[in-house]
């Protein structure tokens, strides 16, 4: 029964937040509550910078959010590069949180069910050549790993958190910047049109990369 104790309490903690995040929709509050916290970047920036950390980092691993409103609320309330900044700092520290959980609580529970994902299965734990910077490259980068799924997953491997914390940041730079300039185009009338080319920019070299890494190491497989 101790066995099962940790990880069946934190399945169960994660599932009320599932459940609270789905009736209260927190996603969607999230997003309505930018014109006030628009006014605490005004009075006061680095407070506002705290709170939007903690919330974004907290809410994509226990609530499951989505990363994509957390991204856009970024570059809605701060200038671009600063919103990519905090969005990547909040989005690692809750893959680091998520790694965390993963080693900790769910190893001996959770992979299992983890091994039924075979793309996930296959690059994790089956294919002890590819070193770490090309798992978090194709893992991070090409769209079709569940992202939370893939954080829990990577504590169950033997990587260290340090490299796979840093990463996380550097393979998340592209997806954070595509929606945070994107969303800073739309709200921002004198650059908008700037901010939107470079996130058109990067999205389109995002989608090449996509492209030639599901080329070269997943239809391969």
């Amino acid at each position: 029964m101790r066995k099962f104790l940790k990880p069946a309490i934190f399945i169960m903690i994660l599932a009320v937040m599932l459940l609270l995040s789905h009736y209260y929709n927190l996603s969607g509050e999230f997003i309505n509550s930018i014109p006030r916290i628009r006014e605490l970047v005004n009075n006061n920036k680095f407070l506002s910078m705290i709170i939007y950390i903690l919330a974004a980092s907290l809410g994509c691993v226990i609530l499951a959010l989505p990363g994509a409103a957390f991204a856009v609320a970024a570059g809605l309330l701060f200038e671009p590069f600063t919103g990519t900044v905090l969005c990547l700092v909040a989005a690692t520290l809750g893959a680091v949180l998520a790694f965390l959980a993963g080693r900790y609580f769910l190893r001996d529970y959770v992979r299992p069910m983890l091994e039924k994902n075979l793309t996930l299965k296959k690059f994790l734990f089956d294919d002890p050549e590819y070193n770490i910077i090309i798992l978090l490259m194709i893992t991070r980068l090409v769209p079709l790993f569940p992202y939370n799924l893939q954080n829990f997953a990577y504590g169950l491997t033997d990587i260290k958190i340090l490299p796979y914390t840093l990463y996380t940041f550097i393979f998340m730079t592209p997806g954070a910047a595509v929606f945070t300039l994107g969303a800073a185009g739309v709200s921002d009338s004198e650059r908008g049109k700037l901010y939107l080319l470079m996130a058109g920019t990067i999205a389109i070299i995002l989608l090449i990369a996509c492209y030639v890494l599901r080329k070269k190491f997943i239809k391969s497989h």
